[in-house]
């Protein structure tokens, strides 16, 4: 019979080593995939793996799906490490990007640059909002915040369907259930002429860099890893449960809704039922890739918008259907957790002996 041992010292090397392997191991069950689909499998990990940096444009394009990702990680690894389970980041980032649109609809043709400051605090705010729903039911009524920050992300679909279908729609829009386009002077400003990344490559940077600094170098964010990773003892040192509760929730809120805003007032430019795009999901893949830390997150979102990109690459050039990009992040993170589940344990043949 195969049982699990828990190792007695789990390998420093491999616990680093871990997303490496697992992503070995995806690139090799993608090739058995592509060969049972008819596919010529090294054209397909072409697509995947090298036509997203084969030119400047396509990096360009590899930033613009890395932005949301890394933002929205970084704010989901506070909640993690935290010992609280935020799964509807996508929620999050779609209230985001809801008020961030509201504020954007308001400019008109006379309008400033300055509504570009609402417009980010609006996506934050919105976020932060939404995900003070969960931290209000769980601190309150004792909520599981796994099921309510989930089920809240398809009430946060529901609103956007309702307002680019009824009081947003635009009237010139063909009856398509959308705002109309956003003012120009609403958008958020790119980097660079002839490339869509935008300035939010600049806020995932300083999210990077702000994340080491409060996890790392500051007594809040101490407080916040030890009531996570021992909770008693958390409280025997006088931090607070319900202040760590907050202060996860509401960061992991409004990195998404910051991340909402970016997306809305970038690279969409107006509201649509195409907006929610799975980056609140795909972020817990690249936060645990990234082992929870803010360097290894930046990695990790880059691999995962490689998925996004080789995954449009290859319905567009091989014909496959475009859920394979789920199919290799889905395959990434069960990986990774096979690999971790090996790196604390290991496989014994035989029964167990008497304690």
């Amino acid at each position: 019979m195969l049982r699990l041992e828990a190792r007695p010292q789990p390998s420093a090397l491999w616990s680093y080593g871990s997303p490496i392997l697992a992503l070995l191991l995806t690139v090799v069950i993608g090739v058995v995939m592509f060969v049972a689909l008819g596919k010529d499998p090294l054209r397909g990990l072409e697509m995947f793996f090298w036509l997203p940096i084969s030119s400047g444009y396509q990096v360009g394009e590899l930033l613009v799906k890395a932005t949301p990702l890394l933002i929205i990680a970084l704010g989901l690894a506070i909640c993690f490490r935290s010992n609280v389970w935020n799964i509807g980041a996508e929620g999050q980032y779609v209230i985001g990007a809801i008020f961030a649109g509201g504020v954007a609809l308001m400019a008109d043709k006379t309008t400033g640059a300055w509504i570009l400051v609402p417009i980010v605090l609006a996506g934050v705010l919105g976020g932060m909002v939404w995900a003070a729903i969960t931290a209000l039911l769980r601190d309150r009524f004792n909520a599981n915040e796994i099921l309510v920050s989930l089920m809240l992300v398809y009430v946060a679909v529901q609103l956007l369907s309702y307002l680019v279908g009824g009081p947003w729609k635009d009237p010139q829009g063909f009856n398509f259930p959308q705002t109309k386009t956003f003012e120009a002077i609403t958008r958020i400003p790119r980097l660079f002429d002839g490339s869509r990344v935008s300035i939010g490559v600049l806020f995932a940077v300083v999210g990077v860099l702000a994340m080491w600094v409060f996890l790392f170098r500051t007594r809040a964010g101490f407080a916040q890893q030890v009531g996570g990773l021992a909770p008693a003892a958390a409280r025997y040192a006088g931090y607070s449960s319900r202040q760590a509760l907050w202060t996860a929730l509401l960061i992991s809120g409004g990195a998404a809704g910051l991340a909402g805003a970016l997306e809305v007032a970038g690279p969409i430019g107006q509201l649509t039922t195409y907006l929610p795009a799975g980056y609140g999901f795909a972020a817990i893949i690249v936060a645990y890739v990234g082992r929870l830390h803010p360097v290894g997150m930046v990695f990790s979102a880059i691999l995962m918008s490689m998925f996004y990109i080789g995954g449009e690459m290859a319905q567009s050039r091989l014909g496959l259907t475009k859920s394979l990009t789920g199919v290799f992040q889905g395959l990434l993170l069960f990986c990774l957790l096979a690999c971790d589940t090996l790196v604390n344990y290991r496989l014994r043949i035989g029964r167990a002996g008497r304690a």
